[in-house]
């Protein structure tokens, strides 16, 4: 073989193996926005259901109190409405929102039943709170969780190179669990 030809052959090699290592790092970052889009959608999939669990809890909850207390309907009203609208939410950003409305009349549901000592001595209201405190936990640890996963699979999509690869794929950047405008305030119960 004479000279120009070990050099076509070696162009030609090197073209071939750094095409092959471009199809491998292309097809990586390809997999890895998969595994990562599929882990934001679980850790969704995790909230929902604590979610739904507080869902289950809260009319078991409502019946027990309302067999002591017939005197705030609005509370009952006021909750009632925010579960439908929950179970109505079709988005992330809608089923947030919903999900914050029910934090708080479940948080006016509460202040309304510290007013009651009878609430606070029944064995089925206070077992109740327990799970329903329990599972209000596990709903902040969930939505922590999903938190991250989304900052980390929004890191790969923004960062370059792999965002190359994320814009012509359509992986786009996913929202966080964020709270609902004004949650920050406590709400109030006036009895007046």
């Amino acid at each position: 073989m004479n000279n120009s030809k070990k050099t076509l052959f070696g162009i030609i090699i090197a073209i071939v193996v750094v095409m092959g290592l471009g199809g491998m790092w292309y097809a990586k970052t390809y997999n890895s926005f998969v595994t990562l889009s599929n882990e934001v959608d679980n850790q969704w999939a995790n909230v929902e259901s604590k979610l739904q669990r507080r869902m289950d809890l809260i009319p078991n909850l409502v019946n027990s109190v309302k067999g002591i207390m017939d005197q705030e309907k609005e509370v009952f009203g006021n909750l009632a409405d925010a579960r439908a609208k929950l179970a109505g939410a079709g988005t992330v950003n809608e089923k947030v929102e919903a999900s914050s409305e029910v934090e708080g009349a479940l948080s006016r549901l509460l202040m309304v039943m510290e007013n009651y000592p009878e609430l606070k001595s029944s064995e089925n209201v206070n077992q109740l709170m327990d799970e329903l405190a329990g599972t209000e936990n596990r709903i902040s640890v969930e939505r922590d969780r999903y938190n991250e996963t989304v900052k980390a699979y929004n890191n790969k999509v923004q960062r370059f190179p792999s965002s190359i690869i994320a814009g012509s794929k359509g992986f786009e950047k996913r929202d966080f669990f964020e709270a609902a405008a004004g949650s920050e305030v406590a709400p109030t119960v006036d009895f007046n």
